[in-house]
C-alpha cells in the first residue's frame, strides 16, 4: 500500500471500500484488493469508481494458483493491507475441512483471480 493513498469510505457505514492513488494532476482509484480500477482520473471519478464497486466482490468466487501451476476455487475470507486469505470453496459443506492460503497484497491476478466460468 503507498504511502499517499487516501482511504475511501462508504458514506452510508462509513466502511472503507478502497484507495485513491495520487497521480500527476488526478487519481487512480484502487479496490480492496490493491488492484487499479482506473487509469488517471479526476476525484469525483475515482470516487463514483468505488462507490460503484462496493465491497460485494469480495464474495464473489475467484481462483487461486497453487505452486504446482493448478488454479484452485477459493473464497475470500480476510482482506488487509497487510495480506489477503483465502480459503479453499467447500460449496457450503459444513464438514469440509478449512484450507486457508495467504496472498501478499496487492494481489496479482496471475496468482488470485476472479472465477470466470
Amino acid at each position: 500500500m503507498g504511502t499517499d493513498w487516501i482511504e475511501h469510505r462508504r458514506g452510508r457505514d462509513n466502511e472503507l471500500i478502497g484507495w485513491m492513488e495520487p497521480s500527476g494532476e488526478g487519481f487512480v482509484a484502487i479496490d480492496l484488493l490493491g488492484r487499479r480500477r482506473t487509469g488517471i482520473v479526476d476525484w469525483l471519478s475515482a470516487e463514483e469508481t468505488l462507490d460503484e464497486l462496493g465491497i460485494g466482490y469480495l464474495a464473489d468466487p475467484h481462483e487461486l494458483r497453487l505452486d504446482d501451476g493448478a488454479w484452485l476455487r477459493v473464497r475470500i475470507a480476510e482482506v488487509s493491507p497487510a495480506e489477503i486469505r483465502v480459503r479453499k470453496d467447500d460449496w457450503g459443506d459444513m464438514a469440509a475441512p478449512q484450507l486457508y492460503y495467504t496472498v501478499p497484497f496487492p494481489v496479482n491476478d496471475d496468482q488470485l483471480r476472479p472465477l470466470t466460468a
